[in-house]
């Protein structure tokens, strides 16, 4: 695949499956001395065992990035929509399961 440069961001293609998106309502996030893993996982009513829809890898420089693009990105939302409410639910595991292999 060619790459070509458009004022220094390379041509990114989407393909029309990916461009569809997937749902998840549920991260697990894990991380070792090199990596995060962000499992996205869909959790339903009735449904016994959740599912990991998609994983993504990062170093963490990337992780960090990643991190800054959506305090950003949340900070225009609200902007623009008003403040996102989080409801407090306690039958929701946690977000983030801290260190773990990689």
């Amino acid at each position: 695949m060619e790459e070509k440069k458009n004022n220094g961001m390379p041509n990114i293609s989407l393909s029309e499956e990916v461009a569809k998106g997937t749902y998840s309502n549920l991260a697990i996030i894990s991380h070792s001395s090199s990596e995060f893993v962000l499992d996205f996982v869909l959790m339903l009513p009735g449904m016994p065992n959740p599912t990991v829809q998609s994983r993504i890898v990062l170093t963490p420089e990337h992780a960090k990035r990643l991190l800054g693009a959506l305090q950003d990105n949340v900070v225009k939302y609200e902007s623009q929509f008003g403040k996102i409410q989080l409801e407090q639910k306690t039958n929701i595991p946690p977000m983030s399961f801290g260190t773990g292999e990689a």
